[in-house]
């Protein structure tokens, strides 16, 4: 086996840069997924009838769930933020004041309907479903609703809060 591993993975190792190139992974992060889906290849070696269309699609998989995970690591930290300041987070006054100003003038520019699914689901802790129901949202739309308003609020704070350069005047 280790002969006939070997040999597979000289004739599949172009096809499965392509594949990692193609998803644009990171090569430290390209390497664990290569590693991953190696380790499936030797424990299902007997099951397996085409190895070199199954290596490059497992391979495909587990690119489309490491940049499902990278998103939902990133929705989560931007969740985590978004829950501290609703949830009252104790920073100094003025500054807890300042950003749930800002915060609010960021909201104020969403649609009403998303404010609210905002609100349902980090002011008063909804779950996705609880939200869905409560604003007529399918349960499956809920998460990808939110984070399309928590990306937009991101984006959106993060030019209120952009220090002001000023112009340069021409001689």
């Amino acid at each position: 086996m280790t002969v006939e591993l070997e040999k597979l993975l000289t004739r599949c190792r172009p096809q499965l840069s392509r594949v990692l190139f193609r998803y644009r992974i990171p090569a430290q992060d390209a390497e664990d997924l290569l590693q991953e889906t190696f380790l499936i290849l030797v424990a299902k070696w007997d099951t397996i009838r085409a190895p070199e269309a199954w290596l490059a699609g497992t391979l495909r998989n587990r690119c489309i769930i490491y940049w499902r995970g990278q998103r939902t690591r990133l929705y989560d930290l931007m969740d985590h933020a978004m829950l501290e300041v609703l949830a009252h987070a104790e920073p100094p006054p003025q500054e807890h004041a300042e950003l749930r100003c800002d915060l609010g003038e960021a909201m104020a520019r969403l649609s009403p309907r998303h404010r609210s699914l905002l609100r349902l689901r980090f002011e008063y802790g909804c779950t996705s479903r609880e939200a869905g129901d409560r604003l007529g949202y399918e349960a499956s739309s809920v998460r990808k609703t939110t984070q399309r308003c928590l990306t937009r609020l991101t984006r959106d704070l993060g030019e209120e809060m952009r220090p002001e350069v000023p112009a340069e005047r021409s001689a």
